[in-house]
């Protein structure tokens, strides 16, 4: 409410009637406002900063995404798939044998790495009962999960390559795997602990012997748990470099076998685009290009099994 206090030289005071003290104040000779609540005040500069911090965080990853697209895009075509690599200085080609290589490597890696880090994420849940056993396992993962890709290339390399004599895709299979163990260990360890112990206590209550509570029972409930273990784990070695360059290297022709050298699209990418050669440098674009669809893929159906999966 406002109220006239008087005149002087045609000037009119204004006083500001509020209950709650808000209001303007004229006498000052302009608007302000008198009282602002300092909780709003702050949940705005704190909502603000964090939608910020959230997109320039978003932003290297959209500019990542845009620019291996469009500098990946005009390298796929049907021939990019389905031919071998064109000679230095020729153009044409594609990368046919590292996508079969890749799929090749990984899938060996995945027979390895993800029985071992499920049998081993079930022991740690279900029949490790000496805890000096269990920590010893635990840590033991946890370093080898903290271990430089490149250290368990050269591991690899030592303990395969140089028996056998010549570089080999077995070496890179076991140099994956050891990078897989952990990942899906942990995802199986920790989706069997949180199986509601009201589903054990059923199971035992049924007089189902200790094998059959864990394999049919727990790990059945907890099994979307181990698929994203898995499938997080597959898309990391889709990434590596440097255990390849250590064990499978490198091979320009269709493979024929296991135990030999062979094609992958991270090495490849590594080779090309440090070639200089334009038409190789756009291979190394694409190749990127599929290797980041892929990636994205696996993450996108990770998503999906933890949300039909409720968490286990």
């Amino acid at each position: 409410m406002l109220f006239t206090h008087g005149t002087c030289l045609g000037s009119t005071r204004y006083l500001s009637l509020n209950k709650s003290g808000g209001g303007f104040d004229a006498q000052a000779g302009g608007r302000r406002w008198l009282n602002v609540d300092p909780r709003k005040t702050k949940e705005l500069f704190i909502r603000t900063v964090t939608t910020l911090v959230s997109f320039s965080v978003a932003l290297p990853l959209l500019w990542i995404v845009a620019d291996v697209i469009i500098k990946g895009m005009p390298a796929i075509n049907f021939e990019f798939f389905t031919s071998l690599p064109a000679p230095f200085g020729e153009t044409g080609g594609g990368v046919g044998n590292a996508v079969l290589g890749t799929l090749v490597i990984n899938a060996m890696s995945s027979l390895i790495g993800i029985p071992l880090g499920i049998l081993t994420g079930i022991y740690q849940s279900e029949y490790s009962s000496n805890k000096k056993v269990y920590s010893l396992i635990r840590t033991s993962i946890d370093s080898l999960a903290g271990v430089p890709s490149i250290i368990l290339g050269l591991f690899a390399f030592t303990v395969i390559v140089m028996r056998v004599g010549h570089y080999t895709a077995l070496a890179a299979a076991f140099a994956l795997a050891l990078i897989m163990i952990p990942p899906v260990s942990k995802a199986t360890e920790e989706g069997m602990r949180s199986v509601p112990i009201e589903i054990r206590e059923a199971a035992i209550a049924l007089g189902l012997p200790k094998w059959v509570i864990t394999l049919k029972v727990v790990f059945a409930v907890a099994k979307g748990s181990v698929i994203t273990g898995s499938l997080l784990s597959f898309a990391r070695i889709s990434g590596e470099t440097a255990p390849l360059l250590f064990t499978s290297l490198f091979s320009y022709y269709w493979p024929t076998g296991i135990n030999e050298p062979m094609a992958s699209l991270q090495v490849l990418i590594y080779n090309y685009a440090m070639s200089g050669f334009g038409e190789w440098v756009t291979k190394a674009w694409g190749a990127s290009l599929l290797l980041l669809l892929i990636v994205l893929l696996i993450n996108t159906v990770v998503r999906a099994v933890s949300k039909n999966n409720g968490g286990y």
